[in-house]
């Protein structure tokens, strides 16, 4: 329930509630107090009653005046209908000759009388005589000093208490979930965002937590993230260091054999001048791959993405690739079902693609006839391109492993498996790039296949 419901609800509450209650209390305040009038609790109206019988009262003695006037001046008869008057709060006053010869010492006041009746009569003797009856404006005799303030306060007490009540339950159903999320603040603020905020509410506030709660677990994650970032830095750090360490060492080896005059022939400098050039090369292949992908990681390398015949783009690749010296004596063999496939990607991007996992299956070929298969599927809405070779395998455990920067499936780094490490983590962030995605599966001693795809393209060469 919302709470613009809750409070309405609340508000029509606070109406008929009080409402309710006081006339539950007004009626239990006038049965109290009238519980002793003449006809009862379950009696005609009281009232009504009360008027019928003065009536009655006074027309009897109406009557007893016309037919024996004299019982008015009996004292032993007026006694006996003074206790029938009080009970029906009258007072009864007798004049003789002007003269008041009887009154109810015990009736009502006459600040409380309310109406008088009068009939005159001629005593026995011929004295003329005077009856007056006297009705009390309130039935119950001053009970009203008790009764009206009684009611006040039940009406003041049913509001209060009423409204006291629903405001608290109100309030205390918004102001506690608010505390849980001034709770969950402070912790963030000091830097714990592993408390949980879980106010499992379907109102206003419930969707403030629930925001809530998403800021907290991204914040999370991204506090997370860039401490992973900082690892990765200083990992990153650490690996340059090593990586750059051994051909700066054979560079500087070579420089002091030359200075020392060890290579003081014309084929000894020569060779020494190449291991030097080696050297170099290898230091530049190596700060052109990290920079490479210090930029894909921060996401700074545009990719100019076109309609580009997959089938045709490989074919072109391969047979350059096959002039390569690197690839003299390994056999290379592209497959493909079907003519024409068209994907989107980034020719340049896609090149090294191909050309850094060759490269990784060519650190690893152990049989005497290396040989790497390409392979092209179409399946529906992307097309998949499969390299494979027939060398050493990789092990299950760590095929996860491979595409993870600086990783070597040789841990112990030596020249023969060597490179940045950053080959299959460059591919896999160029894939993905170009909305694809990449695995590799492999049978250790049989050889290892990387597996990537591409988005097909829509007709007219509209990207998907």
């Amino acid at each position: 329930m919302s709470i613009k419901s809750r409070l309405l609800l609340s508000y029509i509450a606070m109406t008929f509630i009080p409402v309710i209650l006081f006339a539950m209390i007004a009626a239990a305040l006038a049965s109290v107090f009238l519980k002793d009038t003449p006809g009862g609790r379950n009696g005609p109206p009281f009232f009504q009653q009360m008027s019928s019988e003065q009536q009655e009262l006074f027309t009897g003695m109406k009557f007893i005046a016309q037919t024996e006037p004299d019982r008015l001046s009996d004292p032993v008869f007026l006694d006996k209908m003074g206790e029938r008057m009080n009970r029906l709060k009258t007072r009864m006053v007798v004049e003789k000759n002007g003269n008041v010869i009887h009154t109810m010492s015990n009736a009502p006041s006459p600040s409380t009388e309310h109406s008088t009746a009068k009939y005159d009569f001629t005593f026995g003797d011929g004295s003329r005589g005077t009856l007056l009856m006297m009705t009390a404006g309130n039935p119950w005799s001053g009970g009203e000093h008790t009764f009206f303030p009684l009611l006040l306060l039940s009406l003041l007490t049913v509001i209060a208490l009423t409204n006291g009540v629903l405001t608290y339950l109100v309030s205390r159903s918004i102001i506690k979930p608010l505390y849980a999320l001034k709770y969950a603040a402070e912790q963030i603020k000091d830097g714990d965002l592993s408390h949980e905020v879980a106010l499992k509410r379907k109102d206003e506030i419930g969707e403030l937590g629930g925001a809530f709660e998403q800021m907290r677990v991204r914040l999370n994650e991204s506090i997370r993230l860039q401490l992973q970032y900082e690892e990765n830095r200083k990992e990153l750090i650490s690996n340059i260091s090593h990586d750059l360490k051994t051909p700066i060492s054979g560079i500087k080896a070579c420089l002091e054999g030359i200075q020392e005059g060890i290579a003081e022939s014309g084929p000894m400098r020569e060779k020494y001048m190449e291991m030097i050039e080696k050297k170099t090369d290898e230091m530049n292949r190596l700060i052109d791959e990290l920079l490479l992908f210090s930029k894909l990681d921060l996401n700074r390398l545009p990719f100019d993405l076109e309609r580009v015949d997959l089938a045709a783009y490989l074919r072109d690749c391969l047979e350059e690739l096959q002039l390569d010296p690197l690839l003299a004596g390994v056999t290379v063999n592209f497959s493909r079902s079907g003519e024409s496939l068209y994907v989107v990607a980034d020719r340049e991007k896609l090149r090294r693609v191909i050309m850094n996992i060759i490269d990784n299956s060519l650190k690893y070929m152990d049989k005497p006839h290396p040989e790497i298969r390409v392979e092209l599927r179409d399946d529906q809405n992307e097309a998949t391109v499969g390299i494979r070779d027939n060398g050493s395998g990789i092990e299950a455990a760590v095929l996860p492993l491979i595409f993870d920067r600086f990783y070597r499936a040789d841990p112990s780094r030596n020249a023969k498996t060597g490179g940045s490490g950053l080959g299959l983590a460059i591919v896999k962030q160029l894939v993905e790039g170009q909305g694809g995605k990449v695995w590799a599966e492999s049978v250790p001693g049989e050889g290892t296949g990387i597996y990537f795809t591409l988005p097909r393209s829509k007709n007219g060469g509209e990207q998907t």
